[in-house]
């Protein structure tokens, strides 16, 4: 795959991962409001987030066909623990957004704007640690 078609396929599953983390923390913010139900929405978003990127990066990113239960939990551990940097980023961005605007619209804006720093930097990390033997650039 080229480079070209790499970043493209990078960015455009980063997008699939943004909009179901925001969805989720749409749902989650029904419930109500306060610092609580924000933290859970936040949360519940970062996890379906990390879930779906995760599925799509191992296969169509990294080309990591490896399977069974001991390899994905292996990879998906480090995977996790590489987003813990980069989940601060995401996360800290979004609350100083929210902290500075008051507004949903913002939130989110600084959710997306987290977001697309931390998966560039996530993408160096898995690239290095998680998924070494795969094929992408």
């Amino acid at each position: 795959m080229t480079g070209g078609a790499l970043v493209l396929r990078y960015a455009a599953f980063a997008v699939v991962a943004t909009v179901a983390n925001l969805a989720m923390q749409r749902l989650v913010l029904m419930a109500g409001e306060g610092t609580a139900v924000f933290a859970l929405a936040v949360l519940a978003g970062t996890g379906v987030g990390l879930v779906i990127k995760y599925i799509l990066d191992k296969r169509w990113i990294f080309d990591d066909r490896e399977g069974g239960a001991a390899a994905h939990g292996r990879k998906f551990s480090l995977y996790t623990l590489m987003g813990v940097v980069t989940t601060a980023i995401f996360w800290g961005t979004e609350t100083a957004f929210w902290l500075a605007f008051h507004s949903d619209a913002m939130r989110e804006l600084g959710a997306v704007l987290g977001l697309g720093v931390g998966y560039v930097v996530k993408y160096n990390l898995d690239r290095r640690f998680v998924f070494a033997t795969g094929q992408a650039a």
